[in-house]
């Protein structure tokens, strides 16, 4: 797996990217499932919040040109590597992380996908 080497700028492009379409999909998965998620943005940070009253944070790292995402299950960070953004340890795709921290929480199969 090869992480890609990129400017503050074209990190930035690509982080943005993500929350955004997290955001986007959240309210597809709202509007589409029995789900009740509710995202917010503040500047670098998405934070994802449950009827239960869990929540999963995802925030921008810039200095380390990571995105690290807190959940229930602990926390995991992501870097720009192949196309997509990995797990610094396993590799894992951020999007199949999101996925089954969102499914624990919500406690129904909500399923994140790919920019």
């Amino acid at each position: 797996m090869a992480v890609i080497v990129m400017t503050d700028l074209e990190y930035l492009d690509h982080a943005e990217a993500l929350l955004r379409a997290i955001e986007a999909q959240c309210d597809r998965l709202g509007d589409s499932t029995d789900a009740d998620i509710d995202s917010q943005r503040t500047g670098g940070m998405v934070t994802l919040t449950f009827a239960g009253g869990g929540q999963i944070v995802i925030n921008l790292q810039k200095p380390l040109h990571e995105v690290w995402l807190a959940a229930r299950s602990g926390g995991y960070h992501y870097r720009l590597a192949g196309g997509a953004w990995r797990d610094t340890k396993s590799g894992e795709d951020f999007f199949e992380r999101l996925s089954r921290c969102a499914t624990e929480q919500a406690g129904v199969p909500l399923r994140f996908g790919g920019l």
